[in-house]
């Protein structure tokens, strides 16, 4: 009875695993063969060059310019993307004060809430056409706009948003903490609903103001989902294809001005797709593989703490 038991859970899970192993597994490794390959993608033929496509990597300013660009974003997001969404989680859940003294949160907390998710509902394509409006670099911009009724840009001169150096990486920060806000609000309010209003009230009485009950209750009890929402921000911030393609110009899937926004993903795709470089952009997505991978095992270790319990 028991081998039959077995042979039925094996029966349900060898149809996945084949799937994953296929779907998942098999292009990671045939991307890694193809790394240390003088592949151009159009054609099956092709030599083995062993790490030379690596040691390119290492001397090419624009990919190693990229890397920069996504530290900084890697460094930027998840800090100012959870930092804000705890804030508004604690506000529309426990910033308030109830008419018998109690905690619950802000006046209009659940519409708060459907507000601030709004941006997760439109895909990313969609916010990077919305945002483009908005820095567009004539007076027609949104932004231009509101700042030269304030008469604090001449209209004849406004600001070229995605076309200045020192501003195009904070520009599309900017989107993505917009974009993503709202989702991490949900996720900190869905763990703030466990935490029990009892310790709320016990800091109030105690006296602890909004801000020691934040930084003293709050976000060590939600620690661990802090932990998760950093693992996934900073995947995001190791991708940006989709805005630097979207929002920016550039030879081949953007990263203008004078390569000042590139990032990895979008060197790896007009490497592959536009210059026919295959094998060496394989070589990037591995390079790219390993740093995501690095990534999540320092940020779980370094974040890792004793579990409180409640």
């Amino acid at each position: 009875m028991r081998k039959g038991q077995y042979r039925f859970v094996a029966g349900f899970l060898l149809a996945p695993l084949a799937l994953y192993l296929i779907f998942v597994i098999w292009p990671y490794v045939q991307t890694i063969g193809y790394s240390f390959t003088d592949w151009k993608g159009q054609s099956q033929t092709f030599s083995f060059v062993g790490l030379d496509n690596y040691k390119a990597l290492f001397q090419d300013d624009v990919f190693m310019g990229a890397i920069w660009h996504n530290i900084l974003f890697l460094v930027f997001i998840p800090v100012i993307t959870i930092l804000l969404a705890l804030f508004f989680a604690f506000m529309v859940n426990a910033g308030g004060r109830g008419r018998a003294g109690g905690v619950q949160g802000v006046a209009g907390s659940g519409f708060y809430k459907i507000v601030y998710f709004f941006p997760q509902v439109l895909s990313l394509a969609i916010v990077a056409v919305l945002f483009g409006a908005l820095y567009r670099s004539d007076s027609g911009g949104l932004l231009n706009g509101i700042l030269i009724k304030l008469g604090l840009v001449d209209a004849d001169n406004p600001i070229e948003w995605m076309n200045e150096p020192h501003l195009v990486l904070w520009c599309l920060m900017a989107v993505v903490v917009w974009h993503g806000v709202g989702f991490y609000l949900v996720l900190f309010s869905a763990a703030m609903q466990s935490v029990p209003r009892d310790i709320y009230e016990a800091a109030l009485l105690d006296g602890a103001s909004r801000t020691h009950t934040f930084f003293r209750v709050t976000l060590p009890l939600l620690w661990d989902t802090v932990q998760t929402a950093w693992v996934y921000l900073g995947i995001i911030a190791m991708d940006m294809f989709v805005l630097v393609s979207t929002m920016t110009q550039g030879t081949g899937y953007g990263g203008g001005p004078d390569h000042h926004s590139e990032v990895m993903a979008n060197v790896m795709m007009r490497n592959f797709l536009y210059y026919g470089k295959s094998g060496y952009a394989c070589a990037m997505g591995v390079i790219m593989l390993l740093l995501t991978l690095v990534l999540s095992v320092v940020t779980l270790r370094a974040t890792r703490r004793e579990r409180i319990e409640f």
